[in-house]
This record gives structure tokens, C-alpha cells and sequence, in this order.
């Protein structure tokens, strides 16, 4: 009778150690990638609003529509499933233009967008306050540090830059991110000031260009 117990003890404690290390080699981790959704289908709308500078006191403004839909994916060489996203563009929402398509992909557990072969960091999982990365790590150049800045109510910002010296350049650029949705709002804001004698200093903008996007609709088609 003692030798059947021994027996049964040692095979409970057999299945009680494969179960600890399976749970300790598969921990129930919440890496909240849905702050990006990326499964075929999936579209966002946004209504863009953009200006263009092109010198002094010449500048062109225009309002319109841009939708980004993963239209397919594909495994790349470093077995990472790539999703391709078509984006087009609309003055009303009626009749739509195909502009381009761009990629979205996870590696290492970041986010990473690439438009007109421009790699970059967008994200980061599990994302947190005051987290901090190298925006463009995959691009030549300098180091750009993206910071989000905020995070509360399912949503979060990504800092990419606020620079304005009020001499010579202003660049704001920022991201919002919305859990469940993905990006809800993006604003850019790269120009440059006149820095000739008779105007340095009054932030007389010379060149360069401000783009906002905000979501209008998403969803899955």
C-alpha cells in the first residue's frame, strides 16, 4: 500500500512540475497589439487636412479624404507576415483614387510601417507611459527618438518630435492610437522660417508644409 502511494505522489509531482514549467514557458502575456489591428479587411477612413508652403506669404491649402485598407499580407524572407495596405484618396468619400500601397509588420514586437520605402518604428508592444525607442532605427541618419507621451482610456500618443526654435524650423509630429482601432490621428508639421536679416525672428514661414489626419470611419470589408 505505501509503495502504490510513493507511486501516485511521484506522478503527481511529475504533472505538477510539467504544468509550472509549460506555464512558465508560455506566460499569458497581453502585448496589446490590437492598438494596431492588422488582419485582412480591416479600413480606416481619415479626413486629411493639408498646407503646403512653398515661400513668403505663399502657401495652398486643401481638405480631403484618404482610405487605408489591408488589402493582403505575405511571409518575407525573415519569415515575417507582412500586410500590404492600399491607400487612396477622395474629395467627398464617392469615387476613390488609388495613390499607393505600404507595408505594416511586426518584428521584435514593434510596430513597423513602411510608405515610399521608408521604414519606420511606429509603435511599440506592450506599449507604456514615458516609453521611449528609436523612431527611424531602420533608416540612415540620425536618431530619432519617439517617446508616448500619453496613455489612458484605451488610448495612447507617440511624441515623434516637438521642435520649434522660433528662428530657423518648427517640427511637430505626433500619433494617436486608439486600442481596438489603431491610429485615429496624426499631425505633422515640418517648416522652415525666413532667416534673412530683415525678418529673423518674426517666425515668417518659408517653406515646408502641416498635415492633419483625423478618422472618420473604420472598420472591416
Amino acid at each position: 500500500m505505501k509503495g502504490i502511494l510513493r507511486i501516485a505522489l511521484f506522478f503527481l509531482f511529475v504533472i505538477v512540475s510539467v504544468a509550472c514549467e509549460e506555464s512558465t514557458e508560455n506566460p499569458n502575456l497581453d502585448f496589446q497589439l490590437d492598438f494596431q489591428p492588422l488582419e485582412l479587411g480591416n479600413f480606416w477612413v481619415y479626413r486629411v487636412e493639408e498646407t503646403l508652403y512653398f515661400g513668403e506669404n505663399d502657401s495652398e491649402s486643401s481638405t480631403y479624404f484618404i482610405r487605408d485598407r489591408v488589402r493582403s499580407s505575405f511571409v518575407n524572407e525573415a519569415n515575417e507576415l507582412v500586410y500590404i495596405v492600399e491607400r487612396q484618396k477622395s474629395p467627398n468619400q464617392n469615387s476613390w483614387i488609388t495613390l499607393k500601397d505600404y507595408t505594416m509588420f511586426l518584428r521584435n514586437n514593434t510596430l513597423i510601417r513602411s510608405i515610399d520605402n521608408q521604414a519606420l518604428v511606429a509603435l511599440v508592444f506592450p506599449p507604456s507611459l514615458g516609453k521611449t525607442w528609436n523612431g527611424k532605427i531602420y533608416q540612415a541618419g540620425e536618431k530619432d527618438d519617439f517617446e508616448i507621451e500619453v496613455f489612458e482610456n484605451n488610448r495612447l500618443k507617440v511624441k515623434q518630435e516637438d521642435l520649434d526654435d522660433k528662428v530657423t524650423v518648427r517640427d511637430k509630429r505626433y500619433e494617436f492610437f486608439e486600442r481596438g482601432v489603431g491610429l485615429i490621428e496624426k499631425y505633422d508639421e515640418v517648416v522652415t522660417y525666413c532667416s534673412r536679416t530683415d525678418c529673423l525672428g518674426n517666425q515668417l514661414i518659408d517653406g515646408g508644409y502641416k498635415v492633419s489626419l483625423t478618422l472618420v470611419n473604420h472598420g472591416k470589408r
